[in-house]
């Protein structure tokens, strides 16, 4: 993709730079491969808010990607490159030799008319092409990466990503992901080869509420401008300071910093932690 900017003909456009689509082949999307989008607003199934700052938004429908890739051995011929509304890549359409038609998370630089395969063995280490982590080498770029074999992708499908090989040792490989954690996962998880596509994603600049709304993201209020009874931090008259020796969310728990993780079973699995933000 690339980035483009307007004339600002109004304070939101000035600022505002917009996705020119120009690597997107195909508008509409395959209509065997999309389901309704029931809007939920960030409530559970007895109407309380579960995720605030939820609701409204453009309309759109889900797009059914294949995560697995588990069609072992039959080739597919890449048809179109397409918009997904729910993530940042983009998606790449695939044709199979059997008939079959399929939705993957498109890498970079992968073209309509490509030829990519998906394989248990070592296969040909090229764009698109997804095979278990024992056949990667050290250095080369992967995405859509299983935590547990045969579970599907669950990490790096991020606009851009990209994880690498490390090493591979008895069951484990090295892999380091791209917050720069380095975890040991099963040498038989697949994965696919290449960077995420829409690596400029993270450069878009908003520029105005209403384009944030219209992807479903309503405003957040800050706590020391609400009253005492809905927040730690609210009350008092003017700029106020919090009150209080350390931050808390709304529902009275330690903010900022304090760790949230449990113990859970795959800490023996990271190797090294991922940097701190600054």
């Amino acid at each position: 993709m690339g980035i483009k900017k307007v004339k600002p003909t109004t304070p939101g456009r000035r600022q505002a730079s917009f996705d020119d689509f120009k690597d997107i082949t195909k508008k509409s999307p395959e209509k065997s491969l999309i389901v309704i989008k029931k809007r939920q607003g960030g409530r559970n199934n007895k109407g309380k808010i579960t995720v605030r700052h939820r609701g409204g938004g453009a309309k759109r429908y889900i797009r059914l990607v294949d995560f697995k890739r588990d069609k072992f051995g039959v080739p597919a011929k890449v048809a179109a490159i397409e918009y997904d509304p729910g993530r940042g890549a983009r998606l790449a359409l695939l044709n199979y030799a059997d008939g079959e038609k399929r939705y993957i998370v498109a890498p970079l630089e992968l073209q309509v008319g490509d030829t990519v395969l998906s394989s248990q063995d070592l296969i040909e280490i090229k764009t698109g092409n997804a095979m278990p982590l024992e056949h990667i080498p050290a250095g080369v770029a992967i995405h859509n990466l299983e935590l547990i074999a045969g579970r599907g992708a669950k990490v790096v499908r991020g606009a851009g990503n990209a994880a690498f090989v490390m090493g591979v040792e008895d069951k484990y490989a090295q892999v380091k992901l791209p917050s720069g954690e380095i975890r040991l996962i099963k040498k038989n998880c697949l994965c696919t080869v290449g960077r995420v596509s829409n690596p400029d994603k993270r450069h878009l600049v908003l520029g105005k509420a209403g384009r944030s709304r219209y992807l479903g993201i309503r405003p957040t209020v800050r706590g020391s401008a609400m009253n005492p009874n809905d927040h730690p931090h609210g009350g008092g008259e003017g700029n106020q300071s919090i009150g209080l020796k350390n931050p808390k969310t709304k529902w009275g728990k330690p903010a900022l910093g304090i760790k949230t993780r449990r113990r859970r079973s795959s800490d023996r699995l990271i190797i090294k932690r991922r940097a701190k933000r600054k």
